[in-house]
């Protein structure tokens, strides 16, 4: 047959002569992207804010403990035996320079562990993970707003029933020990507090129960740990507190852990600073009263 007797295959005429035509119907070459090609892909949920869960906090407290325990004990009897070998365990453990030593080894521990998590396990950046965000130009603002916090519950601490003494004056019973002391109070001390109760605590507790349970939950357990310093008194531990929801509230708002280790720097080291004024460079504590709290 012909295309002459197949008009469908004509096209228009080239040189006089007609040229073959594809139906319609027919495609001139197959898809390469088919319908089902390009369906939208799936997307993948967030990545979960924090990457930690709340067991991954009882393992950081739990070490915490442990550590400080065993790192105490340790402590306390090579200390017994090498440096003070007619006094007892008891009196040897309440040497604050150890104290001190225990803790700072404590943490380094922690704050060791705290990275291997979050980069080891969660393949995360530390210091995004945890939101530390430094605040730029609000530095003095944030420091400022310790120094009116501390004033503040000083006021407020006038209208509570305080104790004489407290197991923490011990710190400051000798000038070496409260110097020591002070310094950890405006470095490792507040900052390895805010990693953990702003940085690693709070998200978690707000990711489930909301913002404001969360602050005040964080901030109960701050409160807590402060007990056996302040010899149980409740009032001591009201005024820490209070502290701790100034501090996760600063965390709250500002999205930042490096906000409220400010405000902690503010207020600790204000605290110190009028320690030292009120005792004459930490020589006469009898002075001070009940004015150290950190």
């Amino acid at each position: 047959m012909s295309s002459h007797d197949n008009p469908q295959f004509e096209g228009p005429a080239l040189n006089g002569e007609p040229q073959p035509t594809v139906p319609a119907s027919v495609p001139l070459t197959p898809d390469p992207f088919p319908a089902e090609m390009l369906s939208p892909l799936p997307v993948p949920p967030p990545p979960r804010d924090p990457v930690w869960s709340g067991w991954d906090v009882l393992q950081i407290a739990g070490l915490t403990v442990l550590t400080l325990f065993v790192l105490q004990f340790i402590i306390v009897i090579a200390a017994q035996r090498l440096a003070y070998p007619r006094a007892s365990f008891g009196d040897v453990a309440q040497k604050p320079v150890l104290a001190l030593l225990s803790e700072l080894l404590t943490y380094i521990a922690v704050a060791i562990f705290m990275v291997l998590l979050v980069e080891g396990k969660y393949h995360v950046r530390f210091w995004e993970a945890i939101r530390w965000n430094w605040p730029g130009r609000s530095v003095g603002k944030l420091l400022f707003l310790g120094v009116v916090l501390l004033f503040a519950l000083n006021l407020l601490e006038r209208f509570l029933p305080t104790p004489k003494s407290t197991p923490f004056e011990q710190f400051f019973a000798r000038p070496l020990d409260a110097y020591l002391t002070s310094v950890f109070a405006v470095t490792l001390g507040p900052l390895m507090e805010e990693l953990f109760f702003r940085g690693f605590f709070y998200p978690v507790l707000q990711r489930r129960v909301g913002v404001l349970l969360a602050i005040l939950l964080t901030a109960l357990p701050f409160g807590l740990m402060h007990l056996p310093q302040y010899g149980y008194a409740w009032s001591a531990v009201l005024i820490i507190f209070l502290v701790g929801v100034v501090l996760t509230t600063v965390r709250a708002v500002t999205k930042s852990v490096a906000a409220s280790f400010l405000v902690h720097i503010g207020y600790n080291g204000t605290l110190m600073i009028m320690a030292a004024l009120a005792t004459d460079g930490f020589r006469h504590m009898d002075k001070a009263g009940l004015l150290m709290r950190h």
